[in-house]
């Protein structure tokens, strides 16, 4: 009975620690993070099928590699929001990061308050606020990450100007495949819509938030997926020109006109 009781506890420990391989494994692949990877059905219908056919391609990448790693469950901070009360966060661990940088805190959340983010770029200054009551978790993400500097000299990579229309940014790598080596789970899904003036997070699924978001410059159909945690108050007009010329290739590629965050810094907003 002994040894019978031994082989089951070596079978156990065995099969645990092939999990946690495989788990570590998919963790350190890299994931090309885009915004396109749910909005298929709305490229089929505005762009023709050659686009969507590239959309398609790009969201079954990151899909993939979102279903092979642990998702994080919701944030308690969001529950904490309405009572005002700090709250609490959990930021996993996800790949390398493509620029080093501390996790953000976990308990002590800021619940209530808007925070501002200023974004000094190369072709002017964007600045859009945060909603903490909204997206607690997201917020402290990206203020921790202002902290850092991690935003600081990078580029936005992205420009869609065909089904729908952003700018994307927040990889320092610059290709779209980057984050700070962690993820956290999506908030204010209910009922999101994208229209001009929002800031959202860039994903490859569910609960994979990471340091990419995207700016949006005109009204888009999106599915609610993508965390929207921002609104822009000033920049529209430089985000206008940007966007007015172009991108290569044209309708979803590299913008024509280079974006690069200069200086990115959060503060909180004055009641």
């Amino acid at each position: 009975m002994a040894g019978s009781k031994r082989e089951k506890e070596l079978a156990r420990q065995r099969a645990e620690r092939q999990a946690a391989r495989r788990a570590a494994a998919a963790a350190r692949r890299k994931q090309r993070t885009t915004v396109v990877a749910s909005v298929v059905a709305v490229l089929l219908v505005t762009v023709g099928i050659a686009i969507a056919a590239a959309g398609l391609s790009r969201g079954d990448k990151g899909v993939k590699a979102a279903a092979s790693a642990a998702t994080p469950k919701a944030s308690a901070a969001a529950s904490s929001a309405a009572s005002g009360k700090p709250g609490t966060c959990t930021y996993t661990d996800a790949g390398t990061a493509s620029r080093k940088v501390d996790k953000p805190p976990t308990e002590g959340i800021e619940t209530k308050g808007v925070f501002t983010a200023t974004l000094q770029t190369n072709v002017g200054q964007i600045a859009f606020d945060m909603d903490a009551a909204k997206t607690p978790c997201t917020t402290n993400s990206m203020r921790s990450l202002a902290h850092f500097s991690y935003f600081d000299k990078t580029p936005c990579h992205r420009l869609t100007s065909q089904g729908i229309f952003v700018l994307q940014c927040g990889d320092p790598s610059g290709d779209g495949t980057g984050g700070p080596g962690y993820r956290f789970a999506d908030e204010n899904l209910t009922g999101a819509t994208y229209p001009r003036g929002t800031v959202a997070m860039a994903n490859s699924g569910p609960g994979t938030n990471g340091s990419q978001f995207f700016l949006v410059y005109k009204d888009s159909q999106l599915p609610p997926d993508y965390t929207p945690f921002g609104t822009i108050t000033q920049g529209l007009d430089v985000l206008d020109k940007v966007a007015k010329a172009g991108s290569t290739p044209p309708g979803d590629g590299k913008p024509k006109t280079a974006v690069t965050i200069e200086r990115f810094r959060t503060a909180a907003k004055p009641a």
